[in-house]
């Protein structure tokens, strides 16, 4: 479904939102409040939204992308969507409230590593003690790339921003690790993605 012109749109979170909601909702079915990283144009937190309404999903950005967040949420008016908040993962500020489940979608290759090091403390402080983190994205394995798109996917990001790339995922997992996250699910996903579960033992 193509929007009004005056909110932004992204094709990939049209192709993507199916198969991402089909882990979500098998890992977020007991979930409260979940707190999305990076919601970009706001697309993923509306279809989210509308299929688990049992979840409050907390859509989150940085200052310049929330308008267009805002009118995604204004034109659904779900009742479990509050409004955005502004979040840069470095810089904060980051919520007061605590949330039982996280999520983000094509952040970590654009971040440089120090955010993405920034990304899991803030998580550390934000999670309860039984959270389920999720993240959608492509990653390297073993220091290799998945696919030869991957391959060419990276160079483009590096050429436009050398701290920029796709991420090995043994060193995400280690700082899921850190902050008392384990591995759960590593789901194929479409165009060489992947949908990867972390949960955290309850205290």
């Amino acid at each position: 479904m193509q929007p009004s012109t005056d909110k932004p749109f992204a094709p990939a979170c049209e192709r993507n939102r199916a198969p991402i909601l089909s882990v979500l909702q098998r890992w977020f079915a007991d979930r409260n409040q979940v707190l999305e990283i990076g919601s970009g144009t706001g697309q993923h937190a509306v279809h989210f939204a509308a299929a688990m309404p049992q979840l409050q999903w907390q859509a989150s950005d940085r200052t310049e992308h929330l308008p267009g967040i805002r009118a995604w949420l204004d034109e659904a008016a779900l009742p479990n969507t509050p409004a955005p908040l502004v979040l840069d993962v470095a810089r904060g500020p980051w919520p007061a409230a605590r949330f039982d489940a996280a999520f983000t979608a094509n952040t970590l290759h654009i971040m440089g590593w120090p955010d993405v090091e920034a990304l899991f403390a803030g998580l550390d402080r934000v999670l309860g003690a039984d959270a389920v983190f999720a993240v959608y994205g492509p990653f390297n394995y073993r220091g290799d790339y998945t696919s030869a798109s991957n391959r060419e996917f990276d160079g483009w990001l590096r050429a436009r921003d050398p701290h920029s790339g796709i991420r090995d995922f043994e060193a995400v997992d280690a700082l899921a690790r850190g902050i008392g996250l384990r591995l759960m699910e590593d789901a194929a996903m479409p165009a060489n993605n992947r949908c990867v579960v972390w949960t955290r033992a309850a205290a």
